[in-house]
């Protein structure tokens, strides 16, 4: 019997060691390469006239406003400043959302880039957009299959490609932009290159047995007007493929184009730590910038490409910044100081959740941060945006330094939007 049971132990170990091995290969061969990409559709504006159609037939809408959801949840396109029709612009830039987001997610930062002189388009990933069931059967392919096409057909469009994301949209900008030298740039918020939990490597294998972590149950929020707010188990496996595809493109040597990246240091999603790292050592490029909102690393190697900002603003009753918030303007008409949409679904007990909900005064955190005495909504703006956006045009200026050489010295004495000096680690 024991013989037996020993026997058994061992098939199960090595099914399991099976599985672990053949989630890492499907992980580690799902990049995008340069070559057998799927044929670009015409143009965007092709693209985007059938997005918005298959979003119209399937979206579970949550306004009466069904034109504006349809608006902010496409694929959109903001023209550089100071165009000339007819005239191919110098450079443009490819946005990509995150897991449950949608392009609104660069309401704010499109407008900047253009500009700056981008032309700039956004993508709406499979399975977002419409409700979240969508992503029960979504594969992280689905998503490299757009970012191929679309970038594809940004390079006939403009003189100079650029990638940018949030999250998982990092992660698959990354991705492209190791495979493809022409990229001449990213920008990167909140780059999940790798999360903070020890068990997303679990998700892809348990998703058709839970298809969801937490089941709806009609309590918790599925969506809101631009985002999932439940997201199926499915969603998570794909989003944990996405980081692992990054960590291989990642440990195969660094990076030496310009890039920006935007980190929130009390993320609750990301392993951030991590991700100074990564940015210190495969970010090589001198005009590259980390800006790293919370307090000041203890120990860096890296003197003057880190630019630290406090995240604890009493004034503005901000506890903490969030995965999120980086993205958008005090101003943004949804998610700003003073915008429609507020995100109570937090980490809360039920009271404050409720209280939330009932426009009671509210203080600003990440998912999950809890303190005596105060209610924490989700943070879901950015009081250094102004700055933020000209830290980016600074990296982008420098793209010609090369090693040993210095940044413009706008990016360490511009001011921010409270009128404080940033911090140069």
């Amino acid at each position: 019997m024991e013989d037996r049971l020993r026997s058994n132990r061992n098939k199960l170990n090595a099914a399991r060691a099976v599985l672990g091995a053949m989630a890492l290969t499907v992980a580690a061969c799902a990049g995008i390469g340069s070559g057998g990409s799927l044929p670009a559709r015409a143009s965007f504006s092709d693209y985007r006239s059938e997005t918005l159609s298959q979003l119209q037939a399937r979206r579970h809408f949550q306004l009466a406003d069904k034109a504006a959801e349809l608006a902010w949840n496409g694929p959109g396109e903001w023209l550089p400043a100071l165009s000339r029709a007819g005239t191919k612009p110098e450079k443009g830039i490819l946005l990509i959302h995150g897991l449950g987001d949608s392009p609104w997610s660069f309401h704010d930062l499109a407008r900047q880039l253009a500009a700056q002189g981008f032309l700039v388009r956004t993508v709406l990933l499979p399975g977002h957009g419409t409700r979240p069931e969508d992503l029960l059967d979504v594969t992280l392919e689905d998503w490299q299959r757009v970012v191929r096409e679309q970038a594809e057909v940004l390079r006939r469009d403009v003189g100079q490609v650029y990638l940018g994301g949030f999250s998982t949209g990092a992660n698959l900008a990354l991705e492209y932009a190791y495979a493809h030298p022409d990229v001449a740039g990213l920008v990167l918020f909140s780059p999940a290159f790798q999360s903070n939990s020890r068990y997303d490597w679990l998700t892809p294998l348990i998703g058709w047995i839970r298809p969801w972590l937490l089941e709806p149950d009609g309590r918790r929020p599925m969506q809101n007007a631009v985002r999932y707010m439940t997201v199926p188990t499915n969603g998570f496996a794909q989003f944990y493929r996405s980081s692992r595809a990054a960590r291989l493109r990642l440990e195969q040597g660094a990076y030496d184009k310009p890039v920006f990246m935007a980190v929130a240091q009390h993320d609750s999603v990301l392993d951030t730590r991590y991700l100074l790292t990564v940015f210190q050592d495969r970010f090589t490029h001198p005009a590259s910038r980390l800006i790293w909102y919370g307090q000041r690393p203890e120990t860096t190697a890296d003197s003057g490409r880190v630019l630290v900002r406090g995240d604890t603003l009493p004034q503005l009753r901000i506890s903490q910044f969030s995965h999120m918030g980086l993205l958008f303007s005090p101003a943004n008409p949804l998610y700003g100081e003073q915008g429609r949409l507020r995100i109570c679904w937090n980490g809360q007990d039920e009271l404050a959740t409720r209280a939330c909900e009932r426009g009671e005064a509210v203080w600003y955190s990440d998912w999950g941060y809890r303190e005596a005495g105060k209610v924490h909504a989700r943070l879901t703006f950015n009081p250094y945006f102004s700055w933020q956006g000209e830290v980016i045009a600074g990296v982008f200026a420098g793209a010609d330094l090369r090693a040993g050489d210095r940044a413009p010295e706008t990016q360490r004495m511009t001011r921010d939007d409270n009128g404080s000096s940033p911090q140069a680690m």
